[in-house]
């Protein structure tokens, strides 16, 4: 099952991502992650540390998936 990240305003860059649900522990790391042809987004390999990730898309670290939703008013970031 994956872990569901609700995004606030129209996006959320990839790197901020994986740091927000936790899959790294800093910026450089999502970096390497990346550069390391670790990531996927709606299962097709993401090149761009800053690919803009948008609700409905899907992204995978491992086996860490993670489902962008967009964020209802008044509710918390992270569901």
């Amino acid at each position: 099952m994956a872990m569901r990240f609700a995004v606030r305003g129209e996006y959320i860059q990839l790197d901020q991502l994986l740091k927000a649900v936790g899959l790294v522990d800093s910026g450089g790391a999502a970096h390497a992650a990346v550069d390391a042809g670790r990531v996927k987004v709606d299962g097709v390999l993401e090149t761009r540390k800053r690919a803009k990730l948008r609700p409905g898309q899907r992204v995978r670290l491992g086996d860490e998936e993670v489902e962008l939703v967009a964020t209802a008013a008044g509710a918390p970031e992270s569901a």
